[in-house]
């Protein structure tokens, strides 16, 4: 599979998912934009994810124009707890690095699991994407968007009241959609 496999199918889960069915309601300006990076690191390890993450937030710090970072594991990290480590590992590394504040990452992987959730619960699908993925976000970005939405709090209740609503097959098949 080529990288521009994997790039379209995450844009296809990003359009159909992400943004149709409004989890994340600031997903569809930044695509519309043409302001959200796509990274694909096939054959990766802890250490050279996390090379990849530094050059990213450079970028990001040079770089306006880009609004946000995908970085996408198609072939690594397939095991849902040891990705949750990664995520814990990179966190603290833009920590060391000084960008507490300005950084941030979101977690999305295909079997992703909220805590104290069943593994067939279509609220998970709120965070379960095409292949695991570190979501790069600029926190200035993130606090622009929610100044003038709606309870922006509430989001993630929205999001599972509309996951659950929907139900597990139709959630299931919206991401499998994905791969055609």
């Amino acid at each position: 599979m080529t990288d521009e496999v994997v790039v379209s199918q995450t844009i296809a889960w990003i359009k159909s998912v992400v943004i149709g069915c409004n989890f994340c309601p600031f997903a569809a300006k930044a695509m519309q934009r043409k302001s959200v990076r796509f990274v694909v690191l096939p054959n990766t390890t802890v250490e050279a994810t996390l090379e990849a993450v530094a050059r990213e937030l450079k970028l990001l710090d040079e770089s306006e124009n880009i609004e946000t970072t995908l970085i996408i594991l198609p072939y690594d990290f397939s095991d849902f707890v040891s990705y949750l480590d990664l995520v814990r590992i990179a966190e603290e590394f833009i920590s060391l690095q000084g960008y507490d504040g300005v950084y941030q990452i979101a977690s999305f992987h295909p079997d992703y699991r909220f805590a104290d959730s069943r593994d067939d619960d279509p609220a998970n699908y709120t965070n379960r994407s095409v292949y695991p993925m570190l979501h790069i976000l600029r926190e200035e970005s993130i606090t622009r968007a929610i100044e003038n939405f709606p309870d922006p709090d509430g989001i993630p209740q929205r999001n599972i009241a509309y996951a659950n609503q929907k139900g597990l097959q139709y959630m299931q098949l919206l991401r499998a959609a994905c791969f055609d």
